[in-house]
């Protein structure tokens, strides 16, 4: 069972922190040169520093994954600095409400779908056709339990359902160019991003009443599934959903 992603080129967005940061590190302590992308670069420089004490290649690039012309300069200046992508990681999401079903307005939406759906399908596309000319490669989507049962944050859940679908049929799509793709759904994660939820002490006695581990994720486990989904170990799996919630979806 080969994890190592010696020789690999790894695009992920959203990683100047939380998850998006953890698998950087964790792609690089394997063996793959890192490109990490997010809106802030002096952010990205921090994490770079970190990642090329590891001794592999490190590019931060600012770029919002929310804007076409950001998606096609980035995957542009991967394939100028590296001459091919073999993992991308879509990571970078938003959630600027937390306005209930009823009362969020359409700004709070197209900015949700914008980045978590759109930017994420397009870059997806757009490392596709790099993929492809290169013969194959893996996508992993960072999608979130929100995603199979409905949480307090009603268009972030429908942002992220739809996730879900868009990993099924890229990869049923894009199988005969040899690219996998799958998905993590992480569970509540102690990350910037979601400290609203963790923080509030009620919301988190209600989550853990409904997690067996009965505690919230660090951002380190999202890796080890990462580099599984990112090595050879996983060659024959694509178009999976894997669950990294402690049990809360059972």
């Amino acid at each position: 069972m080969n994890l190592s992603l010696d020789n690999k080129v790894a695009l992920v967005t959203g990683a100047s922190r939380g998850i998006g940061q953890a698998i950087a590190m964790g792609l690089a302590r394997s063996g793959a040169d890192v490109v990490i992308a997010s809106r802030k670069i002096a952010d990205l420089e921090k994490v770079a520093s970190e990642i090329k004490k590891t001794g592999r290649k490190c590019l931060p690039l600012a770029a919002h994954i929310g804007r076409m012309e950001d998606v096609n300069n980035l995957v542009g200046k991967v394939m100028e600095e590296f001459g091919k992508i073999d993992i991308l990681i879509n990571n970078a999401a938003t959630n600027p409400s937390m306005a209930s079903a009823i009362d969020i307005d359409e700004r709070a939406w197209d900015s949700i779908m914008n980045l978590n759906l759109k930017g994420l399908f397009f870059l997806s596309q757009a490392t596709a056709h790099a993929m492809k000319e290169k013969g194959g490669g893996k996508i992993i989507n960072v999608a979130s339990i929100a995603g199979i049962t409905p949480d307090i944050l009603p268009v972030y859940s429908i942002s992220k359902a739809a996730v879900i679908m868009a990993t099924k049929v890229m990869a049923q799509q894009w199988a005969v160019y040899n690219i996998r793709v799958n998905a993590i759904a992480p569970g509540l994660t102690k990350t910037r991003f979601s400290e609203a939820l963790w923080k509030n002490q009620d919301i988190l006695n209600i989550a853990m009443s409904r997690t067996p581990l009965a505690r919230p994720a660090e951002p380190e486990e999202m890796v080890g599934a990462v580099i599984y989904l990112a090595s050879d170990a996983s060659s024959y799996v694509t178009g999976q959903v894997l669950a990294i919630d402690g049990g809360m979806t059972i």
